[in-house]
């Protein structure tokens, strides 16, 4: 576990929230004074826009706009598409949802994609979504009922293609692009799956890893692929486990944390790891070893993991962390969803540590 010493390098505010947050994630600045950042509430079920100062972390977030949704968001993720900033979001009854975003005000100005039919998409929650933003657009969507759909949207209209029907055999958690044509799943069942649209039929490589105590399978929640790795997906799941699967060694995973598979050190942390990220900020010790890596888990921890060092521990809350993002064009700030009701802006590389 990091010591006081890890952390003398940040400053956190945490601002209260009247609603529990789901998901949270920065949207592009086209300000070099105002941020915004997106939350999926829970209840009742809807996306909010959020705004502040990035002249003074210290401000309040301010609610901009909201658009409800038909059940809680089960996923949220972020992009710019042409000119326009996008938000995705699924729900635990299987709709996905776009929304189009005014990037200098924050206003939610339109929904411009609503799918929710249970026989051709979801039957069930849709646990996660990726979209694949430097070619093709398309939308990954992996749900519970064992299903894998890919979604491109066109200029009039919106296609839908099911990858996977498992009959519900096996309940998809997370999905990943790696490249236009190929991306990355997890779950319940199945592992970790890798797949090729130009070899249809099936996942072309898999890793059934151990990710719990003994020989259970844990759950794989969160998935991430580095653009200059793609080879590499870093995974992150049940019992603290976060393991790095490469897929030119495809029956041995780099243990990062937890228990599971080579297991050479205690874990710090043995709870639900619900979200991964590679962290642009954090040097790299070595070419040849995996890129920092950002994780956030049910017992509360904020840390970074890097190979075969001592993780970095950057927060120790009380309550879960259901999620958090790295801010792609400041990569020094953090934003975090608290369980308890909290949204927190972490920005490293300050002297100080704050609370608001």
């Amino acid at each position: 576990m990091a010591d006081s010493g890890d952390r003398r390098r940040f400053m956190y505010n945490l601002h209260e929230q009247s609603k529990p947050v789901g998901a949270v994630r920065w949207l592009p600045s086209v300000s070099p004074f105002l941020r915004l950042a997106a939350m999926s509430v829970l209840s009742p079920p809807a996306i909010e826009i959020h705004s502040f100062s990035s002249q003074n972390p210290n401000t309040n977030l301010n609610l901009v706009s909201s658009y409800p949704l038909p059940s809680p968001a089960t996923s949220l993720t972020s992009f710019k598409s042409h000119n326009s900033t996008l938000v995705a979001a699924s729900t635990s009854t299987g709709s996905l949802h776009f929304f189009s975003v005014n990037p200098y005000e924050g206003k939610i100005e339109s929904q411009i994609i609503s799918i929710s039919d249970k026989d051709s998409f979801h039957c069930g929650p849709i646990q996660s979504i990726d979209v694949e933003t430097s070619s093709t657009g398309e939308c990954a969507t992996a749900g519970e009922d064992g299903r894998v759909n890919l979604v491109l949207v066109g200029e009039d209209k919106v296609e839908n293609f099911r990858v996977c029907e498992s009959d519900g055999l096996v309940a998809y958690t997370a999905v990943k692009w790696g490249s236009p044509v190929e991306f990355a799943t997890g779950g319940v069942g199945p592992g970790l799956q890798w797949w090729d649209k130009r070899t249809p039929g099936g996942p072309v490589a898999q890793f059934k890893g151990v990710l719990g105590r003994g020989t259970v399978t844990g759950m794989i929640h969160s998935i991430d692929i580095h653009p200059s790795r793609k080879h590499t997906c870093v995974v992150g799941g049940s019992s603290g486990a976060v393991y790095a699967w490469d897929l030119r060694w495809q029956q041995q995973a780099i243990t990062l944390a937890g228990i599971g598979l080579e297991a050479k050190s205690q874990p710090f942390s043995e709870s639900e790891v619900w979200e991964v990220k590679y962290d642009a900020f954090t040097p790299q010790i070595s070419s040849t070893k995996v890129l920092p890596v950002m994780m956030c888990s049910e017992d509360g921890f904020l840390a970074v993991l890097q190979q075969d060092e001592p993780p970095l521990q950057l927060l120790e809350e009380p309550c879960a962390i259901n999620s958090f993002d790295i801010d792609p064009q400041n990569p020094s700030d953090v934003i975090v969803a608290l369980e308890w009701e909290s949204v927190g802006i972490l920005s490293r590389g300050r002297e100080e540590t704050e609370m608001a």
